[in-house]
């Protein structure tokens, strides 16, 4: 009996020492993608500096023009008459977009310390980078325009980020102005400084495609490591948490439909561009959230990231369908 005893108590420690390398490993499996990103950046110096043209504009009076013209000549065209730019200054409604604006960002003290973060991990993946001055403006809630980088320059629409709640955007869809926070400057920061980074995709595949929103993210992923998934691609956590449970379902739709090598540009406007959900032309599409590719595409990269031993410039040059298939790529379920 005390031997059935003892072999016993082996066999249940046993099981422990199994569950805990078990467990040990799904957790080291599930934030290596992290892990690699969290770099140490502490030594290096970046300076930002941040204009306040919003400021400037708005508070000039029209007799100064010609001194604000003379600071900032990159942003007043020579074809554009001053009296346009008077009538902006003094216009109605600019004046109530600026006041509305200055009550969310009187001071950029967080944004600043945000934008040194990113600018530091810019170059650590590269290190010939030169942080750009960033200028502040308005742009009347343009929001496919909301950061703009042009080589020294990073011009941010503040008007874009007053909270998806002011009453501002009313008028906007939900799935767009839910971008509309403080929250997303970084990730809309990120981005710009991202896109010329990536090479123009070889081919046109839906899986290429993804894969091509993929490695955006992913960069994004490498300039704001500490940001949630939720906030880079602009979903809620309950679309994150819909696009991690239905993984596999949806990547079945995609394999039985025969999607993934498929040239046809419809798959894009369904499934990658911004959109409330995405079309898979069922009766609950409206429990999805838009850009489920995007998101896939994402899903591969990381993948292809964690099995291969390359930089993040390397990955960017490797062809999109070559990623695939070296990802390894499974649904997690």
């Amino acid at each position: 009996m005390l031997g059935e005893s003892t072999k016993n108590l082996k066999n249940l420690r046993r099981m422990y020492k199994y569950s805990v390398v078990l467990i040990s490993l799904i957790l080291f499996m599930s934030c290596t993608k992290k892990d690699k990103l969290f770099v140490d950046v502490s030594d290096i110096d970046v300076k930002v500096d941040i204009l306040r043209f919003d400021k400037a504009f708005y508070t000039t009076p029209p007799e100064k023009l010609e001194d604000l013209k003379n600071e900032y000549p990159y942003l007043f065209p020579v074809q554009t008459p001053d009296s346009i730019w008077v009538q902006k200054m003094q216009d109605k409604d600019e004046q109530e977009l600026y006041a509305e604006t200055q009550k969310t960002y009187l001071n950029l003290n967080a944004e600043k310390e945000q934008l040194t973060s990113i600018f530091k991990h810019v170059k650590y993946y590269y290190n010939n980078f030169k942080e750009p001055t960033v200028i502040t403006i308005l742009s009347n809630v343009d929001y496919l325009s909301n950061v703009v980088y042009a080589d020294s320059l990073l011009f941010i629409s503040l008007d874009v980020f007053l909270g998806k709640e002011s009453v501002i955007y009313q008028d906007f869809p939900t799935y767009i102005k839910s971008k509309f926070t403080k929250d997303h400057i970084g990730v809309a920061v990120a981005e710009a400084l991202a896109r010329p980074e990536i090479p123009r995709a070889k081919s046109r595949t839906f899986v290429s495609r993804m894969i091509q929103e993929g490695k955006l993210l992913f960069m994004i992923d490498a300039f704001l490591p500490a940001v949630n998934d939720a906030t880079k691609i602009g979903y809620t956590q309950e679309q994150i948490d819909w696009a991690d449970h239905n993984d596999v379902d949806v990547w079945k739709y995609f394999i039985q439909n025969e999607y993934l090598f498929d040239t046809d540009q419809e798959l894009s406007r369904r499934f990658i561009e911004n959109a409330p959900f995405s079309k898979f032309y069922q009766a609950n599409d409206n429990e999805s959230p838009g850009r489920i590719g995007s998101w896939f595409g994402w899903q591969i990269v990381s993948a292809y990231m964690q099995h291969n031993d390359v930089s993040l410039q390397d990955m960017l040059r490797t062809d999109n369908e070559s990623i695939f298939t070296k990802s390894k790529y499974k649904p997690t379920k």
